[in-house]
């Protein structure tokens, strides 16, 4: 009888701690209330595992961190090498939240925790997402419901790395600063083409990487996790981006620029893995692949713990010390590299909605062949850093954000005049509609010029000897891809405060062009090399308004400046 306790009380012990996953035969995802409280038991049952708070989302509601460590040091050690699992930023693709928490009982329950890896494990980074369940992704194959896309604000937290709309982000990147992982895994489910893989992924772009951490996990690490991928069942292929075409002529790498959370921990030399399994195989396979990057994942971070450490150290010291920053990039196609593609044939019918033809694959016609991979991006625009750049603290939310990433902002002690480089933003580029919530410029054209700028207490020094310096750089330049300009941060200073009245105007002007023989030169200069500008008077008037000490010194000069003597 007692015999027969024991083993009822062993069953439902070992019953509490399984994944409403496996209770739905493979065809659920968990709630949010169900991942929390499948972390709690496990942080009560096992004590090489911590279930901490690290923010808040949209709603109130904590955003968590499982760490498990095999020493029970629950902080940052800086003898460890740090793996991150993020999950669920995009709630409806929920197999690394399953996977995960089978995952994290399976390592504490068989102690298989390696001693020189801190493994942290965000439950459900988009947690409004997760609770607003249904089933809004009719081209994925299971499971039966899931969470949304967005956050409760309508934001694609995997836009949201730079300009920090939401609190979500802004917890998401305090712990980032707080951890400092050495790898990412970030877990989602594709969209796109057909095709027989079933784990896709793509790293940190490695032309964009830091080439001291880029040639290890290049050269090294990336083709030994595919062959381990390839041993146990996955076939890995690079995360098909071919929206609107076959993959099979060819595809490009993926250009992950800051926004994203690839991008984002490139600029502190941390590599991140965005795994994407395929959105039309069954759940099942779709976990258990995740569930198997992640394993092995693990396994090499422990086997070149050392390096990984070290590689980021000595990335660091270069950041701080390197002089020029690529701020976009352009893929180079005339280099392309050959992979092992596993597709279907891509072919055409009927519509039976529309009648016109429509793209299918043919699974019945599975092929094996080298295809074209276009991974070479080169640098489309650079720029030197300046000793410093200057940001006045009337820009407080710049400010948040640059100490949020760890950057050291020297408020200057009293009112200070200095010498210094500015930009006057010459022209961009604006959509008609909005893109989560902004109107992103691009195409910034700047103009500099050097000025005499009084500063005052209390005013930023930025200097740019800081391991931060890739953030510091590709967000305060305003031709940076994802810069605060590129996010309207700056905006105000494209408006125009003051003008003229053009018949006091009239005056004025012909006055000027009487004493000064320069403007008129080059009033008539203007005029014979433009037929348009010769005709129109009101054209004119605003030439010469624009060269004459009236006009505002502040339109369009952007408000962080350079320090370059």
């Amino acid at each position: 009888m007692k015999k027969f306790i024991l083993l009822a009380l062993l069953s439902n012990s070992l019953f509490a701690q399984i994944t409403p996953y496996e209770k739905s035969k493979e065809q659920e995802t968990a709630t949010y209330e169900e991942i929390i409280s499948f972390y709690r038991e496990l942080d009560k049952k096992y004590d090489q595992a911590s279930l901490i708070e690290v923010g808040t989302s949209e709603i109130g509601k904590p955003m968590h961190l499982f760490v498990l460590s095999a020493n029970r040091i629950f902080k940052p050690q800086p003898d460890k090498a740090t793996l991150l699992i993020n999950n669920g930023i995009h709630p409806g693709e929920p197999e690394g939240i399953d996977a995960s928490m089978m995952w994290a009982r399976e390592l504490l329950e068989k102690k298989m925790l390696p001693a020189n890896v801190l493994l942290c494990i965000v439950p459900v980074y988009n947690i409004e997402g997760c609770l607003n369940r249904g089933v809004s992704r009719p081209n994925q194959n299971g499971p039966n419901s899931y969470g949304f896309r967005a956050n409760s604000r309508n934001y694609d937290l995997n836009r949201d790395f730079i300009k920090t709309d939401s609190k979500n982000s802004e917890s998401w990147q305090t712990m980032f600063q707080a951890w400092k992982p050495h790898i990412i895994v970030d877990n989602h489910t594709s969209n796109g083409a057909d095709y027989q893989h079933a784990v896709t992924y793509f790293p940190t772009q490695k032309d964009k990487f830091n080439p001291i951490v880029s040639a290890f996990f290049t050269k090294q690490f990336k083709p030994e996790l595919d062959t381990k991928l390839a041993k146990s069942g996955f076939d890995p292929v690079p995360y098909v981006n071919a929206f609107g075409a076959s993959p099979e002529t060819g595809y490009g790498g993926f250009n992950d620029s800051p926004r994203y959370s690839s991008g984002y921990a490139s600029l502190f030399n941390c590599e991140t893995f965005v795994v994407e399994l395929h959105m039309l195989k069954d759940y099942p396979t779709r976990v258990k692949g995740t569930y198997a990057f992640m394993e092995i994942t693990l396994d090499l971070a422990a086997k070149n713990a050392a390096t990984l450490i070290a590689n980021k150290q000595k990335a660091d010291e270069a950041v701080a010390a390197q002089t020029t920053f690529p701020l976009s990039w352009k893929v180079d196609r005339t280099v392309a590299d050959t992979i092992s593609f596993k597709g279907f044939a891509a072919k055409y019918k009927p519509s039976e909605v529309s009648g016109t033809n429509r793209l299918y694959y043919e699974r019945k016609e599975p092929f094996t062949k080298r295809i074209p991979f276009f991974d070479h991006y080169v640098a489309d625009v650079t720029v030197q850093k300046p000793k410093a750049y200057v940001l006045p603290q009337s820009w407080a939310r710049v400010a948040e954000l640059l100490k949020l990433n760890g950057v050291l902002l020297q408020p200057l002690e009293k009112d200070t005049e200095m010498e210094v480089e500015t930009y006057y933003i010459d022209d961009y580029k604006t959509p008609a509609k909005p893109y989560e919530g902004h109107y992103n410029h691009t195409g910034v054209v700047v103009r500099k010029e050097m000025q005499k700028m009084q500063f005052y207490k209390g005013d930023f020094l930025i200097t740019t000897n800081q391991k931060a310096n890739r953030y510091i750089v590709e967000t305060l330049e305003p031709q940076g891809v994802d810069s605060f300009f590129s996010w309207n941060f700056f905006d105000s200073i494209l408006g125009q405060k003051e003008h003229f009245s053009a018949y006091v105007f009239e005056d004025i002007a012909a006055e000027m062009l009487r004493k000064d023989a320069t403007l008129k030169q080059k009033l008539e200069e203007r005029k014979k090399s433009d037929d348009a500008f010769a005709k129109s008077g009101a054209a004119q008037l605003e030439f010469i308004y624009r060269n004459s000490p009236y006009f505002e010194q502040t339109y369009s000069r952007y408000p962080v400046y350079r320090l370059v003597k």
